[in-house]
Order: C-alpha cells, then sequence, then structure tokens
C-alpha cells in the first residue's frame, strides 16, 4: 500500500516586508480608534485676521514749498579798501568794535605824499609871482599905450603873457588841491557807522588798491540770496513768502520776494531771487549759508501718522483696510509723500481721504491678509 505523500507549498515573507505589513496594520487600526472615541471632532477652519488698529486718512491743507541752500548777504555791509598805496603805520581800531561815521580806522605811510603836496605848494608860490609880474608888465605897458608911446601890438603881448601866466597859476592850484585830496586817503576812515570785522592786515604790511582792510557792517536787514533752478523760476512771483529755517527746521525769520532777476546765470542755470530778512536778536551773519524755503502755494491733501508708512528704497508704502464681503483685508499701497505736518506726512498721491489706514500691527501684514479692527 502506498502511502500518499502531501507535499505542502510555504510562502516565505521577508523580514522588511513584515514590518511594513505591521506599521500598516498598526496605524490604520489607530487610525480606527481616533476616530472612533473622538466622534465630536471639528472641521479645520482658515487662518484668523491680524489684530489692527484703524485711522481715517483726514484731509490736511498744507504749503506746497522747496528748500533751497541760500547766502545771507548785507546792503549795509562795507568792505574798507585803501585809495592809495603804502605801507601800513598805524590801526586805530579792532574787529569787534563800534565805529560812527568817519572813524579812522588805519594810517599809510604818508610821507612820499607829503612831500609830493610840499614840492607843488612851492612851485605855487613861484607861479604866483610870476603872475605878479606880469601884472605889473601889463600895467606899465597899458600906461605907456595910454600915452601914445608904445604901439598896441607891444599892448597885446603883455596881455597875453598876463593871461598865460595866470592860466599856468590855475593849473598848479588845481594839482596842489588834487594832491591835498590825494594826501587825504592815507588816513583810513569808516564810511559809515556799523561794527568793524576782521581786520587781516597787519602794521607795517604793504597795501595796494585791491588789498580789503576790514569790513563796516551795520547791523540791521539782511538780504537773502535765493537760487531757483530754471525749471521752477517760471513759477517765482514778487511777494511770494520765504521762511528762513535752521538747520533743526525751526523758523528763524519770514519775509517775502522782493527781486527777480531777468537773467539766467550760465554757469549753474539758476535765477537769483532775493527777500529782505529782519537780523531779529543777531542771529544771523553776512556770508552766512542758510536754508530758505519758498513757499508755492496752498493745497489740501490727505494726511497719515508717520508710525503707518514703510519705507523700501525710496518708495514709501502704506496698508489701507478694505472691506471684502464679510472679511476686512489689507492692501498695499505705494504713496507719493510730501512734507511732515508734525508727526504726520502729507500724502500727495496712493491714499484718498476717508481711506481706512492701518497703524499698528504692520510688520505682520501682507498684501491681502484679512485683519480685524481693534477699538
Amino acid at each position: 500500500m502506498k502511502s500518499t505523500i502531501l507535499h505542502r507549498r510555504e510562502s516565505r515573507i521577508s523580514p522588511s516586508g513584515f514590518y511594513a505589513v505591521f506599521l500598516a496594520t498598526t496605524l490604520g487600526l489607530t487610525s480606527l480608534v481616533t476616530a472612533c472615541g473622538d466622534s465630536s471632532a471639528k472641521p479645520a477652519q482658515g487662518p484668523s485676521g491680524v489684530p489692527v488698529k484703524l485711522q481715517v486718512a483726514r484731509s490736511t491743507t498744507f504749503n506746497d514749498t522747496t528748500d533751497y541752500v541760500a547766502t545771507l548777504k548785507s546792503r549795509d555791509s562795507a568792505v574798507i579798501m585803501p585809495q592809495v598805496e603804502g605801507q601800513i603805520t598805524q590801526i586805530y581800531v579792532h574787529s569787534g568794535d563800534r565805529v560812527s561815521t568817519g572813524t579812522p580806522l588805519m594810517q599809510i605811510d604818508p610821507a612820499k605824499q607829503q612831500a609830493t603836496v610840499k614840492s607843488q605848494e612851492d612851485t605855487e608860490a613861484s607861479k604866483r609871482a610870476d603872475v605878479e609880474y606880469a601884472k605889473q608888465q601889463y600895467r606899465r605897458i597899458s600906461a605907456l599905450a595910454a600915452a601914445g608911446v608904445v604901439s598896441k601890438q607891444e599892448l597885446d603881448q603883455a596881455r597875453s603873457a598876463l593871461d598865460a601866466a595866470e592860466s599856468q597859476l590855475r593849473a598848479l592850484q588845481a594839482q596842489v588841491r588834487e594832491q591835498k585830496v590825494q594826501l587825504h586817503y592815507y588816513r583810513v576812515v569808516a564810511p559809515r557807522a556799523g561794527v568793524v570785522g576782521d581786520i587781516p592786515v597787519r602794521v607795517g604790511d604793504r597795501v595796494t588798491n585791491t588789498t580789503a582792510l576790514t569790513t563796516v557792517d551795520k547791523p540791521g536787514t539782511l538780504e537773502v540770496y535765493i537760487y531757483v533752478p530754471v525749471e521752477r523760476a517760471a513759477q517765482l512771483k514778487m511777494n511770494m513768502p520765504v521762511q528762513i529755517v535752521g538747520s533743526t527746521g525751526d523758523l528763524i525769520a519770514e519775509s517775502r520776494i522782493s527781486f527777480i532777476s531777468p537773467q539766467v546765470d550760465n554757469t549753474t542755470q539758476t535765477v537769483l531771487a532775493k527777500a529782505n530778512v529782519s537780523n531779529y536778536k543777531d542771529k544771523l551773519r553776512t556770508s552766512q549759508f542758510i536754508h530758505a524755503r519758498v513757499i508755492w502755494g496752498t493745497h489740501q491733501a490727505p494726511s497719515v501718522p508717520v508710525l503707518a508708512v514703510s519705507r523700501i528704497g525710496s518708495q514709501y508704502f502704506a496698508f489701507v483696510a478694505e472691506d471684502q464681503n464679510i472679511v476686512t483685508v489689507a492692501h498695499q499701497k505705494a504713496l507719493r509723500v510730501g512734507e511732515m505736518v508734525g508727526n504726520d506726512y502729507v500724502v500727495l498721491d496712493g491714499i484718498k481721504p476717508g481711506d481706512k489706514v492701518i497703524v499698528s500691527g504692520t510688520q505682520f501684514l501682507v498684501d491681502g491678509a484679512p485683519v480685524v479692527p481693534q477699538g
């Protein structure tokens, strides 16, 4: 009797496949248990809005202005230069002294000029003697001519000699007066009352007609020289307001344009405008560089807080809250800003009056992000 041997085919599973099946089974059971145990789980929700504070952009009246670097000059400032050449022998004043009209400032050595005047005066005395002799001759010839002793020709010659002598005397007297006037220039005096400026020369220096000895400034009104680019020159008008501001923006003085040059500076392509400025409390100095603010006009524009404005490169931005259906979202707006008024920027373009500007939480925002207004 033959016994039938049954052969069983055994299937073998590799270790890695065993672990994969085990892991899948475990995860499936875990998910099933979790789902059955937490039947009250809520569906996923979208992102909540960023809490922000809003401020309505309000219309503001502002001045359209431009600041220029200007120069102060004095109409009552005199640069003292000698009218003669020579060596300085004495200086009578010091820088900062207050002087009146005609006060002696300096003395230039007059010795050479004094000698010239003395020589001219001696020559004048000699010519005066010649005139006296010519007069005597003319009187004698006149008497002889009346008696018929001399001819009329001799009388005419005597008269001509007298006229020539008198003419020479008058010419010499004019030269003497001129030399005496020239002698007065060797003493330099103040042409007006004022304050003596810097004195760059010293006793012993030789000066010429082009040497600046000092200045005499009369305190009071100054002129501000404003150089406006030719592109804006057409907007300049007489009596246009001008403000003088300090380096920190503080107002020093106010004025109005009193002169507009009809010509353009060929080198700088600017037009010169002037305005008179009262030197209140001597805050300003001649030849000082200052900031002159020209006020072109007054306009209306919205303003936003400085804290609401961000800057990337040279471009300014702000977020504005806008309602979309039932959600309020933030939209980023590119701005063109003007001057600052207090703690606000004047917005020339990008925002309208009435827009809801986001003033807090902007660091967490992107364009289109939902927001939740607070307060």
